[in-house]
Parts: structure tokens; C-alpha cells; sequence
């Protein structure tokens, strides 16, 4: 009888170019989550307290500006992913993926260095940091379907759950070091410019990763760059139903959960928090994410998938609606903090997934479609958001989001079976050999 091999927890990481590529994406996970929280808090700070006027249909309202900026910055960050993911798919499948990687983080790397110089100076707007915010979003959207789709190209596949697990681990780091970190820096500093510097050099560190790696390739694909690949794209995500499922439950969850834009609101007037006390705030969520992303590095084996996954996001909504009625910071911290252990679940899941069922000559366009979804969902949740919080306030805005959460995943759940018993396991002993 053949003796079973034992996985090891965190094998990903025994592969020495996947630990190098993970430890330059870790230092650039941290300075990306430190300027978001900049970002929010500079409109929030330029806005603050003013009101707009609004009659419609015979009902006056005095809309919170604070409110409705930073729901617009959804909008502002999305548009580029709309009109540039597909392009950046196409690019991670047509062009050698690190060499792609290196320009756009080089790219993304110019664009924190302009937002520290405008800041810095002191000549910052709200249109300034929208555009800004724009261009940065572009290149996002070249450099998360290229970063996504080298992954397998590091690790066998027995390893993708693992390795999936160890990114989402990493961007939690991030998420809680980030903020914390970023909070401190703007109440010590009274100026967010040190932020944007310390992103800026950020991204060094992925680049000077990725020239350290000995892992080169060909494109993987040398088809012609045309709408036929778009097409092909298309036809593979909306065919294979797992796929389409996972994406609608994505895009569905963060359109009407996303709370993390509401923050400093919530966190100012709800909560009676500094600067410094919203930084702690932010953690919450990355926290609870961490926990989970930890456990399920080091957990071998996760059976019933799709039933885990959609009961991550149910937890993720049902969590955002107590997020939203609480007054109290305790219960805020934890609730929030239950939404990064539901997402997380569901993100580890649906990223694994995406990778087993996607041949690698369109893992770039497999991952574009897909950060239309998991990328433009939270954004335009933002917009929405922002919205009913400033004619409703926050609160409603979050708890009525999180109730939608759970209702549209019991709908996926009953309009995508394959997807509910979904299991690698199972497929990786249904397909043909060879």
C-alpha cells in the first residue's frame, strides 16, 4: 500500500519564489490598506459639516456632504475597474505576468508619490484626490488579474487552497497594521502626506520581490490581443455556473454590505472616537479576518466548500446589520470584526475556486470578470451607502444593507445548486486523467 504523504501547514511557503512574492506583497499590503485610511479621512476632514439642500418629488432634504463624498469616492474607484478590467485581464494573459507586475506596481508606486507631494504642499482638493484616487484605481485593475494569475504559476495546484489562504493571511496583516499604523501617523503628524510617502515606498518592496524571483515564463497565452479574447472570457465565466455563482454572491454581498466607507462617520458621530480611535476601529474587521485567514492556512484539509461558503456570507451580512444598530464600542468592534471572519471564509473559497476550474491561458480574464464583481460590488456599495446615509444616516444605511446580504445569499443558494455543493475534492476525483 503507498504511504499517504502528509500536507505540512503553510507548504506554500516551502516554495522559495511563492515566500519571496508573498513577503514583497506583504510590506505593499500594508502601505495600500494605511493610504486608504488616509484617503477617507482627508474627504471626510474637507467636507466636514457642510450640508446640501435637496428638494425631489416635494420632500426637502439636508444631505450630510461628509456622507456623500465619501460615498462618491466608491463611485470614483470604480469606474476605472469598469472600463479597464477586461484590458487588464487580456494583459496578464498576453504579456509575461512578472515583468506586467513590476510596471504596474511601478505605476501605482508614482501615483502615492504625487498624492504625498499634493498633500504635502497643501494644495489638496476633493477633486484632486477623486483623481488621483482614479488613476490609481487603473492601475489596479492591470495588477490584480496579473498578481492573482501568477500564483499558480508558483505552487502546484494540491497547494492553492493553502496559498490562497496565506495571501488573504498576508492582506490582513495589512489591513491591521495598516490602519492602526496610518491613524497614529495623521493624529501625531496632523497631516496625512507622511501616509501617502510610506505607500510610495511600499512598493518597492513587491518590485525588488519580483526581480528576486527565479520563476520566469513565456505569456500564457500568444493569441492576438482583440475582442475575440474578450468573448472568450466571457463565454467561460458566465458558462461555468460555480463561477458565475460565486461571483453574483460576491457582488451582491459587498454592494450591500460594505461599511468600511461609513466608518469615520460612524466613528466620529455614533461612537465619539478621535483619530486615533477610528484607526482602532478599522481593525476590527482585518482582525476578525486574520484569525480566520490563520486558521485556514493552517487547517489541511476544508471539506463541503460551497455550504462554507455560503454560510461565511451569511454571517458577513447578519453582522453588518448589528454593526449598523450598535452604539456601543465593544459590540461595534466585534461585530465588525465577525464581517472580516464571514468574508474572508467566502474570499479564501471563491479565489481557490476560480483558480481549480480556470485553465491557465485564462486565469487573467477569469480574474479581471471576476474583480468587476468583488472590485465594483464594494464601490458601488459605497455610492449606495453614501446615498441612504446622508438622508438617512449611517445606521440605517448599514443595517439595510446587511439585511439585503442575507437574503440575496439565501437566493444564490437556491438559484445555484452546483455552486451550494461544490467540493475540489469531488472534482479533482470526477476529472479525466491525463
Amino acid at each position: 500500500m503507498a504511504e499517504h504523504k502528509t500536507q505540512k501547514r503553510f507548504e506554500a511557503l516551502q516554495n522559495r519564489d511563492f515566500r519571496i512574492f508573498w513577503l514583497g506583497q506583504g510590506v505593499s499590503s500594508i502601505g495600500t490598506e494605511m493610504q486608504k485610511v488616509a484617503i477617507d479621512w482627508n474627504i471626510f476632514q474637507l467636507l466636514r459639516g457642510e450640508v446640501y439642500e435637496l428638494s425631489f418629488l416635494g420632500f426637502d432634504f439636508n444631505l450630510d456632504a461628509g456622507a456623500l463624498g465619501l460615498g462618491a469616492m466608491g463611485l470614483v474607484r470604480v469606474l476605472p475597474i469598469m472600463v479597464f478590467a477586461l484590458l487588464g485581464g487580456i494583459l496578464a494573459d498576453t504579456i509575461e505576468r512578472r515583468k506586467l507586475l513590476i510596471w504596474s506596481e511601478g505605476l501605482s508606486a508614482v501615483f502615492a508619490a504625487s498624492l504625498a507631494i499634493l498633500v504635502f504642499s497643501g494644495y489638496e482638493t476633493v477633486g484632486l484626490l477623486y483623481l488621483i484616487s482614479a488613476l490609481l484605481a487603473a492601475s489596479t485593475s492591470v495588477s490584480t488579474p496579473t498578481r492573482q494569475s501568477l500564483v499558480p504559476n508558483l505552487v502546484p495546484r494540491k497547494l492553492m487552497t493553502n496559498a490562497v489562504s496565506l495571501n488573504s493571511l498576508l492582506f490582513q496583516i495589512g489591513s491591521i497594521a495598516g490602519p492602526a499604523v496610518a491613524g497614529v501617523l495623521i493624529a501625531f503628524a496632523n497631516n496625512s502626506s507622511i501616509v501617502y510617502f510610506v505607500n510610495a515606498f511600499s512598493f518597492f518592496a513587491a518590485i525588488v520581490s519580483l526581480l528576486l524571483m527565479r520563476h520566469r515564463s513565456k505569456a500564457a497565452s500568444d493569441s492576438p490581443v482583440n475582442m475575440e479574447m474578450v468573448k472568450e472570457g466571457l463565454r467561460f465565466a458566465y458558462n461555468e455556473k460555480v463561477l458565475w455563482g460565486s461571483m453574483l454572491l460576491d457582488f451582491f454581498a459587498t454592494l450591500f454590505g460594505s461599511a468600511r466607507t461609513m466608518l469615520p462617520i460612524i466613528a466620529v458621530e455614533v461612537l465619539g472616537l478621535d483619530a486615533s480611535g477610528y484607526g482602532v476601529l478599522v481593525t476590527a474587521q482585518p482582525l476578525g479576518a486574520f484569525v480566520t485567514g490563520f486558521t485556514m492556512a493552517w487547517i489541511r484539509d476544508l471539506k463541503n466548500q460551497g455550504k462554507v461558503m455560503l454560510a461565511g456570507v451569511g454571517v458577513y451580512g447578519l453582522a453588518t446589520a448589528l454593526f449598523g444598530i450598535s452604539p456601543i464600542f465593544a459590540v461595534s468592534y466585534l461585530m465588525f470584526a465577525l464581517t472580516g471572519v464571514g468574508d474572508t471564509v467566502s474570499m479564501v473559497i471563491r479565489q481557490t475556486m476560480r483558480q481549480v476550474v480556470t485553465p491557465d491561458h485564462l486565469r487573467g480574464r477569469a480574474t479581471s470578470i471576476s474583480m468587476i464583481f468583488f472590485m465594483g460590488g464594494p464601490q458601488l456599495g459605497e455610492a449606495e451607502a453614501g446615498l441612504v446615509a446622508a438622508a438617512f444616516g449611517a445606521p440605517v444605511a448599514i443595517f439595510t444593507g446587511g439585511v439585503a446580504v442575507v437574503a440575496m445569499t439565501a437566493w444564490v443558494a437556491w438559484r445555484f445548486p452546483r455552486l451550494r455543493e461544490y467540493d475540489p475534492d469531488l472534482m479533482d476525483r470526477t476529472a479525466p486523467s491525463g
